[in-house]
């Protein structure tokens, strides 16, 4: 029987604020597993920022496990998160997160370097993962010489380089056009269908609409859990999504 990439089992994250206590995550459950393209959603509050958190090894459980390709990953100290977030992870975030004083390619060989993968090796390596995103040619620049989709692209290049179990997108064009952010969209589901395991965080319908499974949050809690093209995927509070102005920015 196949083991899931990813296991959530009851997983609850409490914080305190001040003398109250914020329930974040509420016991979830769900599995995901190699080659899926899913889109976790939610409304701000929902709980998916905590998922995404956990699942990207950034932050771990007040209560439950969150095993990722079998290791309990709250057994783990530091170092050993820092780790794992290396080499299995691949992270694409809404602001892209380049650092302006490197070029294109300097931006992408950052993960490796922190990998101890030789310095050729680097370069060859980052220089495939700009070619898979259609920017080998401009990998002398710098951030700032491009338009926003294209910094996304470069951002997608660093998450590929290090061949990682997961890419984890936190809303990957919520900064973007609705043009280039479907690029970036056609891209991920690129990624997919050459056998990629695509983690997608979003409060957008629309956008979780390109992934093939949906995980709906609510308050902390899973109410969907599903394939993308089921009518169920996008009804919250016995209303169609688009029946209530669509999900909030």
């Amino acid at each position: 029987m196949e083991t899931p990439l990813i296991a959530f089992e009851e997983v609850s994250k409490l914080y305190h604020m001040g003398d109250s206590i914020v329930v974040a995550a509420d016991k979830i459950s769900m599995e995901i597993y190699r080659g899926e393209f899913v889109a976790i959603v939610g409304q701000s509050g929902s709980g998916k920022s905590t998922c995404m958190n956990i699942i990207g090894c950034l932050d771990v459980p007040t209560s439950g496990r969150y095993l990722l390709d079998g290791q309990d990953v709250g057994k783990m100290n530091k170092n050993q998160l820092a780790e794992i977030r290396n080499k299995m992870l691949g992270f694409i975030f809404q602001q892209y997160n380049l650092l302006p004083k490197l070029t294109l390619l300097e931006n992408v060989m950052v993960p490796l370097m922190y990998a101890g993968v030789p310095l050729r090796e680097r370069k060859q390596r980052a220089m495939d993962a700009l070619e898979s995103v259609g920017l080998a040619s401009k990998y002398k620049h710098r951030p700032n010489q491009l338009s926003g989709g294209q910094q996304q692209r470069v951002s997608i290049a660093r998450a590929l380089v290090g061949m990682p179990s997961v890419i984890l997108a936190d809303e990957p064009t919520g900064a973007l056009d609705s043009k280039t952010g479907r690029e970036v969209l056609n891209i991920l589901q690129g990624l997919n269908q050459q056998g990629n395991t695509v983690v997608l965080i979003t409060h957008d319908n629309s956008i979780a609409a390109t992934a093939k499974r949906i995980i709906r949050l609510e308050d902390g809690r899973v109410i969907y859990d599903g394939p993308s093209d089921d009518p169920k995927a996008f009804v919250r509070g016995g209303m169609a999504a688009g029946e209530t102005g669509g999900a909030p920015a």
